[in-house]
């Protein structure tokens, strides 16, 4: 007998970006790894569909989403971020239930949830708030990982977040969630500082990893890496794992390297939840131009930590 496919909940992001496009163009080759739920009700998948001319799959389960609203393509709406909301909050609710056994994401638009007064900053920040544990947003591909230390945050906040504590922590379960010989560290400040000359932040850093280290008995963590170089050829030879120490330091060179390929994961949660690693791309919505690879590689991304699980 084939083995079954584990059972998936994606919820399709907002409605008016390239998200029902995706998962209608890769339904096929993902039902091929797992058995998916579409959390979105069928008046307006037809809706979508008629759009972009896409026949509905005669498989393409779904889970309602009770909420009727009209498609507008590439525009932000107050209905489009709660129905997106609604839509994520139900796949959670079945992994919460254990009918899945993960959540697939596809993009939402932060101001759209904004406008529908959803408090939350995206995905991660709502996952943290439902189950009170500390998820770590960590995006990439079997290449190049890389976790955020601080993720949607101002520029200008960032150094104040740098503690040892939260740092300890943060690095703590991220060693316990991958598992992994060696995590390189990135400084904040360019050339990691200059031992004082351009910031005192690698204080903590270092303290933090030599602590750490030490804790564990060998040299897990590595750094404050110099962030100008910790992506050229060189280090990505030794190192698959990085830690930013914010958003644009570390997604700016993963995404320069690997647009198409990358994922977000959340780790250090109950459940598994993996995301595609791109925007609503309202530029390109229902001009059925949307790639689907990140989608598919969310999909795997999933499946092998599944597969870890067992």
């Amino acid at each position: 007998m084939p083995a079954l496919r584990p059972a998936v909940a994606v919820s399709v992001g907002d409605i008016n970006g390239v998200g029902i496009e995706i998962a209608l163009k890769a339904h096929k080759e993902i039902s091929a790894l797992v058995s998916p739920r579409y959390c979105i009700s069928r008046p307006l998948l037809e809706k979508a569909a008629k759009l972009l001319s896409i026949d509905i799959p005669d498989d393409f389960g779904l889970v309602p989403i009770e909420m009727d609203l009209e498609i507008e393509p590439g525009l932000i709406s107050e209905q489009s971020g709660e129905f997106s909301y609604r839509s994520f909050l139900k796949a959670v609710d079945l992994a919460k239930s254990g009918e899945v056994k993960a959540v697939v994401t596809l993009p939402i638009h932060k101001e759209a949830w904004s406008l529908a007064n959803i408090h939350y900053k995206g995905h991660t920040d709502m996952l943290r708030d439902i189950f009170k544990q500390d998820a770590i947003m960590m995006l990439g591909c079997p290449e190049l990982y890389v976790a955020l230390y601080t993720e949607h945050i101002p520029l200008q906040a960032v150094a104040s977040s740098l503690t040892t504590i939260r740092l300890t922590q943060f690095l703590e379960d991220l060693y316990h969630a991958l598992g992994v010989q060696q995590i390189a560290v990135l400084g904040l400040n360019p050339h990691a500082g200059d031992n004082g000359v351009l910031g005192h932040e690698e204080e903590i850093i270092t303290e933090v990893i030599e602590d750490l280290n030490k804790a564990l008995g060998r040299e897990v963590f590595v750094g404050p890496v110099v962030p100008d170089i910790a992506f050229t050829p060189r280090f990505r030879a030794q190192y698959t794992y990085f830690v930013a120490m914010y958003h644009d330091q570390g997604l700016g060179p993963l995404k320069a390297l690997y647009f198409d390929e990358s994922v977000n994961i959340s780790l250090n949660l109950p459940i598994i939840r993996t995301s595609v690693d791109h925007g609503t791309a309202f530029d390109i919505a229902y001009q059925n131009r949307a790639e689907t690879l990140s989608y598919i590689n969310a999909i795997k991304a999933a499946t092998e930590l599944l597969a870890q699980k067992k």
